[in-house]
């Protein structure tokens, strides 16, 4: 069985969810009404089910499920009647991978159904027990598959190459190809079943996480600037980054670390043991290094990370220059970390009910046509593919689920006075429409596009998003407001996220050369990367270093150079189409549509822009560098 991605990403897959968050209320002095009653988080029996996803569309109820679970579990049995044959015929080996896609497929409909009932309270037992009997039974199912690929790759190549001629092989060829591409890094049958065996165990790290984090710490309360003493989540937290009174804000911040202090030999140990478990998978196929693995199945070349890091290590100035309007606009005599997240402009009071975030989104998304719109317009709506508001126990963050034969779904914590969470929906919605278009115009086979694409379609969305909102600003100081925080986006999503990929790549080459990972090894890399990104002039309070170990992205590796380089792309094809016709519309669409028929960045390529060169970077940290002069010049009238 193919052992795919369930989920499209885990934790804030929007990037700009890392930005600037914009509350908004009018300034007030903190109150210390210790007796005021704690704002507390609701259960999931007391959310309204308008509110809540409808899992409908993969199984009406839990029941559905075990039905569906103990007819997939007999169909793994299926594998033996295929094994030692695929020599055999180009009519045998279609007919193994045929069956292979059909369990593919039902596995990843149970699995996800799975995944979303446990992230709507990662404390429910019987939600814990569907997805843990759901993963036993995959690396049951992975072991049963694990001779498909050494059998074929042991085939000969002037057999094989009569294989692709036949008429039997023409739906499977491209997929047979990219197979046939991992030569060199699969192992025999054996060996390829002990590694499908430890599927679980290579799991664990991302799990404890994942309990530890959404469950386990608890951070108490903080005293809002309202003097409403609200309790301290993954998603309040934002809130309180955003508040206008810095009192609260450092309140949180420190209040909020302090946690993760408490825990610090922990996480260490854990992320450790994911990055040695990086290290392992790289080791025993034959790769150069952990990196090299992980680039290697989209076809990336190692350059495109490089010349990301480059391109942003040239334009830290203009972040510097940034922090100091950021600093002088405040008027703070020095900057810290929980100074980024408020708006410059805190006065201005922006707030988005739910439907009223919708309604924004689908005007902003209108250049990509009425289709695009009606489909995203029902989905967040009346179809109820997202899951709205935040609820005790539920998983913290935002991402897409989409599968081949359900709804494209969506986690949202959202916060109607976070601006940000107007784009982080606009962003999830790009990620499920991308599937939306994709199944619907794909076989299962070549319908599940690579991360890489992803993240280029749903910030697609937040770029046309946050120029429509320029665009309609009724005075400069508006103005001024959306571009903070367009270039907070940027910040977070190209800046933010190559210092992400910079510590995963330092971490995990140290490790590699046999440099243990300890608690202060962690932190001391990630302080240095802190002070180069954020400049001289600004004050990095040492509990930021523990930062590293509470982002999700890090416990699943080298993904987050991606936001950086789709964020890149997204610009130029907002461009690209804002400034063109049909065509151009039309191959923007074609990326939606072309699923993973093609390497990304083919389909990038056909699509307008070519990230194998530097140039599409540097355009985009050139933007961010206009906006922040055009800010300077606005917040200094």
């Amino acid at each position: 069985m193919n052992r795919r991605k369930f989920l499209r990403a885990v934790g804030w897959t929007a990037a700009s969810s890392l930005a600037a968050g914009a509350v908004v209320a009018q300034t007030a002095t903190p109150s210390t009404q210790k007796d005021a009653p704690v704002k507390k988080l609701p259960p999931r029996s007391e959310v309204q089910p308008l509110d809540t996803w409808d899992l409908a569309s993969l199984y009406p109820s839990d029941q559905a499920w075990e039905d569906g679970f103990a007819a997939w579990r007999k169909q793994i049995d299926g594998y033996a009647a295929y094994q030692g044959k695929l020599a055999d015929g180009a009519e045998v080996l279609a007919k193994c991978l045929q069956f292979d896609l059909d369990v593919s497929r039902a596995a990843e409909r149970l699995g996800t159904y799975a995944q979303l009932r446990t992230c709507e309270d990662q404390g429910d037992s019987q939600s814990q027990r569907m997805r843990m009997r759901f993963m036993q039974a995959a690396s049951q199912a992975g072991q049963a598959s694990s001779f498909i690929r050494p059998e074929i790759l042991a085939i000969a190549d002037d057999r094989m190459r009569t294989f692709l001629d036949s008429s039997a092989m023409a739906p499977y060829k491209l997929l047979l190809s990219r197979i046939l591409r991992f030569k060199p890094h699969t192992l025999g049958v054996k060996e390829e079943r002990l590694l499908a065996m430890q599927a679980e165990v290579a799991a664990s790290p991302i799990q404890i996480f994942r309990q530890l984090n959404d469950t386990d710490l608890k951070f108490g309360a903080v005293v809002n600037e309202r003097g409403e003493p609200v309790e301290l989540s993954h998603g309040t937290f934002i809130v309180m980054l955003s508040s206008p009174s810095r009192e609260v804000r450092a309140r949180a911040f420190h209040q909020y670390y302090d946690q993760f202090q408490a825990h610090q030999n922990t996480l260490a140990a854990t992320l450790n043991a994911s990055i040695q478990q990086d290290i392992y998978q790289a080791k025993a196929r034959g790769f150069a290094s952990s990196l090299d693995a992980a680039l290697f199945p989209d076809h990336v070349p190692v350059s495109v990370y490089d010349n990301l890091i480059a391109s942003v290590h040239k334009r830290l100035p203009s972040l510097y220059h940034y922090y100091d309007v950021r600093r002088r606009k405040m008027g703070l005599r020095d900057i810290h970390h929980y100074d980024t997240y408020v708006p410059i402009l805190s006065e201005l009071r922006v707030r988005h009910t739910w439907d009223e975030a919708v309604q924004t989104i689908v005007a902003a998304l209108k250049p990509l046509g009425d289709d695009y719109g009606k489909t995203l317009r029902t989905g967040l709506t009346t179809d109820r593919w997202c899951d709205r508001y935040e609820n005790r126990g539920k998983q913290s963050g935002a991402f897409s689920a989409g599968t081949y034969d359900g709804k494209p779904y969506i986690l949202m914590n959202y916060q109607p006075d976070v601006l940000d969470h107007v784009f982080t929906l606009a962003h999830e919605g790009g990620h499920s429409m991308h599937t939306h278009y994709s199944a619907h115009n794909q076989p299962f086979a070549y319908y599940d596009y690579s991360l890489f694409v992803a993240e280029v379609a749903s910030t697609f969305n937040e770029t046309l998003l946050s120029r429509r909102l320029q665009a309609e600003a009724k005075d400069d100081r508006q103005r001024a407001y959306l571009i903070n925080h367009e270039i907070d986006s940027i910040r977070a999503t190209i800046f933010r996220q190559t210092m992400f990929a910079e510590f995963e790549r330092l971490t995990h080459a140290s490790a590699e050369a046999g440099e243990p990972l300890t608690l202060e090894r962690f932190k001391s890399i990630y302080r240095k990367l802190l002070q180069e990104y954020f400049g001289p002039d600004f004050t990095v309070d040492d509990q930021l270093a523990l930062e590293c170990f509470r982002v999700p992205h890090f416990y699943r590796a080298f993904y987050v150079y991606k936001y950086a380089t789709s964020m890149s792309a997204a610009i130029a094809l907002v461009d690209r189409v804002l400034q063109g016709g049909s065509k151009e519309l039309s191959d923007y669409l074609g990326l939606l549509k072309g699923g993973c028929s093609k390497d990304p960045l083919d389909l990038l390529r056909d699509a307008g822009v070519d990230l194998e060169k530097p140039g599409c970077v540097d355009r985009a940290l050139e933007r961010f560098d206009t906006l922040v002069q055009e800010l300077d010049t606005l917040v200094g009238r």
